[in-house]
This record gives C-alpha cells, structure tokens and sequence, in this order.
C-alpha cells in the first residue's frame, strides 16, 4: 500500500555511542526521504562521534572508533542532514522516544535550530504496540510460553504477572534489576520536552519533574526565582530542554 502524502516523510535510524539522550553520540544515520509522488531518496552517514564508543554498543551495531575515525563529525553533516529532513515529517521504530530526541540534541549542538512544531511524527513501535494484543495472557504466552489459566482470577494474574516480570529480565540485559530503575522505565507521562523534565499537569501547564521545584509550575518559578532559569541554562541539561524552557520564558515576556 502506499502512504498518502501531503508532503515528504522520512523514515529514519539512528545508531548511536549509548542511550543517554543529552550525552550520547550518533555514529551512523540513515534516512529514507518518501515524497508524495512515491519517490524515493534514501542516504546513510558514518559519524565521527568524537566520543569513544562502548564496547556494548559496538556489539549491539558493529560500529568500531576505528570504523569512524576518518569519517565527519555530526557537525560537519549537520547541515545537509537538516536539507534532507526540513520539509518533511518524520518516521521511525521507537522514533518518538529516542531517535528524534538525540537528532534534535545533536542538530542543536551543531547550531541547527531543530523543532517539531512545524511537522508530526509517526512512531511506528507505538502502532505495533496499539494494534497487537497486550493483554496479560497474551504476555503470559510470550514470555513464559504457557497458557494462563483462570485469566482476571485476582490469584493467576497476580502470579502471572510476577514471572512474566522475571522472564523479562532474562530475555533482555539492558534491564537492571532494580525497582527503581524499572518504576522509571515503565512510566510514562505528556511531557514538553523530549527528556522528560518539565511535563504538563492535570491543567496543561508546564511543571518541573525534578529538583526542589518538583510539581511546581514552570512560570511560577520562572517569576518567583529568576535564577533557576539562568542555572538550568548553564547546567548540564539537554539542550532541547533549555530551548523548551527559554520558549517558556519567552512566552512570558510576550503576554506582560
């Protein structure tokens, strides 16, 4: 079938130093430029990512220091990647989570102004997981390859549940068996920025996820202590988190 396009979409990928979204580096990228009248343009980079790359991350993408030792940094590139996706809507598996947050980060470090409000984003791991079954018994059967009997019996969901949870962390490493970390990783909320530290409250204003100013609003604080603004910016924050932030001070100014 082939999409229905008002504009380009591109389809792209990310290989990267790690999965911390302000620190990590890209080592390959690839996009997938579709057009509305089916045509295709399709182009790979390798990254100098001026970082070492892990050894965990070389197994999981077979990208070595030496691998990229002469190729262009991300700034070098930065400039024809943003010619290439500019005009277009963005896709990719898990796009909406990691890969568009580290190409802003990166685009911004290199002093290419990069937002989204001017395209949308089609994440292809959310339709994946909207449209197939997710019901326990359906994750019963595929991490513990067993029937649930007695599924919504209180007693056989709840033990369900539990080894499922351990099976989890059989199957995948990148998962620390800590509470913590996994409380973290499941949660999910409407955040403004792609790190997750200012969200949106019950009001849909922004507030602060960290810090002393926890749940506050974001424009209280701005008015009530000026400075945390000038902290944040010169802090190590993710750089799309301060350009959402001064977005939000800027707001501010306009409205008085």
């Amino acid at each position: 079938m082939e999409l229905k396009l008002n504009r380009p979409i591109c389809f792209f990928d990310l290989e990267t130093t790690g999965i911390d979204i302000g620190k990590d580096r890209i080592v390959e990228i690839a996009i997938l430029k579709v057009f509305p009248n089916g045509n295709k343009e399709s182009k790979t980079w390798l990254v100098n990512p001026t970082i070492p790359i892990p050894k965990q991350a070389t197994e999981v993408h077979g990208i070595t220091n030496e691998k990229v030792a002469n190729e262009p940094t991300f700034d070098k590139l930065a400039a024809t990647i943003h010619n290439m996706i500019k005009d277009s809507d963005l896709a990719g598996y898990n796009s909406d989570r990691f890969d568009i947050p580290l190409l802003a980060e990166e685009l911004l470090r290199a002093g290419v102004d990069f937002d989204m409000k001017s395209r949308v984003s089609v994440d292809v791991q959310t339709i994946f997981h909207k449209m197939e079954e997710r019901t326990l018994s359906a994750a019963y059967k595929f991490y513990c390859g067993k029937t649930l009997e007695n599924a919504h019996s209180a007693t056989a969901d709840t033990d369900a549940t539990y080894e499922i949870l351990t099976q989890q962390l059989e199957r995948y490493p990148e998962l620390n068996n800590d509470m913590k970390f996994l409380s973290e990783f499941t949660t999910r909320k409407k955040i403004a920025d792609f790190a997750g530290m200012i969200a949106f409250d019950k009001d849909g204003d922004e507030i602060f996820t960290f810090g002393k100013h926890k749940g506050a609003k974001v424009d209280k604080v701005l008015d009530t202590e000026p400075g945390y603004f000038s902290w944040i910016q010169n802090a190590d924050f993710p750089l799309y988190t301060k350009k959402v932030l001064t977005a939000i001070k800027l707001r501010k100014l306009n409205t008085k």
